[in-house]
């Protein structure tokens, strides 16, 4: 137990750090915008780069990853859509930014630095990638356009389904513009050619992905300042039980009916899965009018994510 404490123990201290300075007023609240925008837009992306350029794509590409990430998160978005409509009885659209809490996770800034102090930065930054493509092709579009579809009663006239097709094309066109995804992209593009950056511009990226982490961390830490829980309990707690505990478990699942892979992406997928929900998953539900039961849900998981977590990497670190 020591020693899985000792790999999420310097996770959520550094989370509680940036909590601290932002409570204590060294940083603004609006400060952790900024550190987020240079972590999205400009460390996670060479970070991504580094991890995927420096490997042959045979070694990268794994589509046992994709497949058994990819149907875990369907079944954890399945679950929270439904019961946000039949049990909660709750309208189309806070339907689906509760089954995009229960299965878009914080891969970047949580799941990442976990999976790097458990293999290093390399294998974290490709278990990274081949998550990433799942989330910004297939759930958070899908989320996303079920919320869209939910707008209006007659839509200008036109049907769900079309309305659904619309809203999946047009978050489809926004992600694709996303900053990682162009690191993903380049990253297999010099996988595949075997091409190398000159030695100064290399190790300027090195500088810049070593700053994701830790910094991630901090922003996670300083965002949740002022956030209270206790007006939306019951739907905070369901939606953050959905993406701490089914969403590993159905991920888990489908890691062991699908052919085998490596342990080190076996134990990545499902730790990834079992992180709390995105940084800006309140951000993304203010649209529709739902943030104040994104934000609580957000920190209701980040906070019981500490001991959900530690029981995850006990309970991989000893093959079961």
């Amino acid at each position: 137990m020591l020693a899985v404490l000792a790999v999420t123990g310097p996770i959520y201290l550094v989370v509680a750090l940036g909590w601290l300075l932002t409570r204590g007023g060294l940083f603004a609240r609006a400060d952790m915008r900024v550190l987020g925008k240079f972590v999205v837009n400009v460390a996670l992306p060479a970070l991504l780069f580094t991890a995927l350029s420096q490997r042959s794509v045979a070694q990268v590409l794994n589509p046992v990853f994709v497949a058994a990430y990819a149907l875990g998160s369907l079944v954890a978005m399945a679950a929270g859509v439904c019961w946000a409509r039949r049990i909660a009885g709750k309208p189309l659209s806070a339907a689906a930014i509760a089954g995009m809490g229960m299965s878009c996770p914080n891969s970047g800034f949580i799941g990442f630095p976990l999976i790097a102090q458990l293999f290093g930065p390399v294998n974290a930054g490709i278990a990274l990638a081949l998550a990433m493509v799942v989330e910004n092709f297939l759930t958070l579009p899908l989320a996303l356009a079920l919320a869209e579809s939910d707008i209006g009663e007659g839509g200008g006239g036109q049907g769900c389904g079309q309305r659904l097709r619309l809203a999946f094309a047009q978050s489809t066109r926004s992600v694709a513009r996303n900053p990682m995804l162009w690191g993903i992209a380049l990253g297999f593009l010099f996988s595949l050619t075997g091409w190398r950056l000159p030695a100064p511009v290399g190790r300027s990226v090195d500088l810049l992905a070593a700053a994701c982490a830790a910094l991630a961390l901090f922003v996670i830490g300083g965002s949740l300042v002022g956030v209270r829980a206790q007006a939306l309990a019951r739907d905070a707690g369901v939606i953050a039980a959905g993406k701490l505990l089914l969403h590993p478990l159905a991920v888990l699942l489908f890691v062991l009916l699908l052919p085998p892979m490596a342990r080190e992406l076996q134990v990545a997928a499902v730790v990834m899965a079992a992180v709390p929900m995105l940084g800006i998953y309140p951000i993304l539900a203010q649209k529709h009018g739902h943030e104040t039961m994104a934000a609580a849900a957000q920190l209701t998981a980040t906070l019981a994510s500490f001991f959900t977590l530690t029981a995850v990497l006990w309970v991989v670190q000893r093959g079961v």
